[in-house]
């Protein structure tokens, strides 16, 4: 099967959990014999097409400026699936998968959507318009949690499967717990609180931090580790 994959950014100069995530589902459905093209915008330096992993890179030009950057993300869309031809287009988000709606109603191209969280839980008031509408016509929606498959479906009532973000397993082996918090200087009666992300405020960090004020007012023994920085790539 070719598949096209479309998403706003891509590694190695943009690193948020989409383009990660993306870049493992590209890889491993190469692996496991599909054809995949990654349709996403250009950064400087990057080359307009490539391959990695087994899988195609496709990059254009994006104008970031309101409308101008939907056109023109459309426009590279549309022209990058118009001559690849796939059998399917798999949209990162659900934003974007009103750029597939769009292209299933010109080019015939089925398409499934794939709430990442921020499309979800803070869709902009253009992308608002058209939310339901652009869920109710794919093929298949995916969220990766069961709260955000709650939240899609209070606006379109459709099936919505729930598929979590993977981790390799592989990178974990022969771990010691006593040896990392040794390292880390943390006490063996310690309860740790992992954070992982941007610190973008939609993140909710600020809430965290003050929730471990009430948990230290309570006399718990527990560090809270934050992981990640203050930009998208910056992780």
């Amino acid at each position: 099967m070719k598949i096209a994959i479309l998403v706003s950014g891509f590694p190695p100069k943009r690193l948020g959990g989409t383009e990660i995530a993306t870049y493992n589902i590209a890889r491993h459905l190469a692996k496991r014999g599909q054809e995949v093209h990654i349709i996403t915008s250009w950064d400087k330096g990057l080359p307009r097409e490539s391959i990695d992993d087994g899988f195609y890179i496709h990059r254009g030009r994006v104008i970031e400026k309101p409308f101008l950057g939907f056109t023109s993300y459309f426009i590279n869309a549309f022209r990058a699936i118009r001559r690849l031809n796939p059998d399917l287009v798999h949209a990162q988000s659900i934003s974007l998968a009103l750029y597939a709606l769009l292209i299933k109603k010109i080019l015939k191209k089925p398409y499934l959507a794939w709430g990442r969280g921020a499309d979800i839980y803070l869709p902009s008031r253009f992308y608002r318009r058209f939310y339901r509408f652009t869920l109710m016509n794919a093929g298949a929606v995916i969220a990766q949690t069961s709260d955000e498959k709650g939240v899609m479906q209070k606006t379109c009532d459709r099936d919505i499967v729930v598929i979590p973000n993977g981790i390799d397993l592989g990178r974990f082996n022969n771990l010691s717990r006593e040896e990392i918090r040794s390292r880390l200087q943390i006490k063996e009666d310690e309860k740790v609180i992992l954070f992982v992300g941007t610190l973008r405020p939609v993140k909710g960090v600020k809430y965290l931090i003050q929730a471990m004020n009430v948990i230290g007012q309570k006399g718990l023994k527990t560090r809270l580790m934050l992981v990640g920085g203050e930009k998208k790539g910056e992780i």
